[in-house]
C-alpha cells in the first residue's frame, strides 16, 4: 500500500510539473501582462492614427505582439505609409514597427 501511495504521489507531482512548464510564457505565447500591454499599445496606435488628419484610420489595421506593431492595409500613396510608421514609432512601448501597408 505504501508503494502505491508513492507511485500516485509521483505521478501527481510529474503532472503538476508538466502543467507548470506548459503554462510558462514562450516565444509563441504571451503572458496575461504582455497581452494587456500589447492591447494598450494597439489602442494608443489606433488613436494616434485617427488623430492624424492625413491618414484614413479605416484603411490601416494594427496588431501588436510583444511590443512589435504590425501595420497592414491599403493607402493611397507612399507618404501615407511612411506617416503611419512615423506616428506608430512615436508611441511609448513600441519596440519596432513592421510595415505591411500596401499602396493602392
Amino acid at each position: 500500500m505504501n508503494s502505491f501511495i508513492k507511485k500516485i504521489t509521483g505521478i501527481f507531482l510529474a503532472g503538476m510539473m508538466m502543467i507548470m512548464v506548459g503554462c510558462a510564457s514562450t516565444a509563441k505565447q504571451e503572458s496575461a501582462g504582455e497581452y494587456i500591454d500589447d492591447t494598450v499599445i494597439t489602442t494608443k496606435v489606433k488613436a494616434a492614427i485617427v488623430n492624424e488628419p492625413t491618414l484614413k484610420a479605416t484603411e490601416i489595421n494594427v496588431e501588436t505582439y510583444k511590443g512589435v506593431v504590425q501595420l497592414s492595409g491599403f493607402v493611397a500613396d507612399p507618404a501615407s505609409s511612411s506617416k503611419a510608421v512615423s506616428v506608430t514609432s512615436g508611441i511609448k512601448g513600441v519596440k519596432s514597427v513592421k510595415n505591411d501597408i500596401r499602396v493602392k
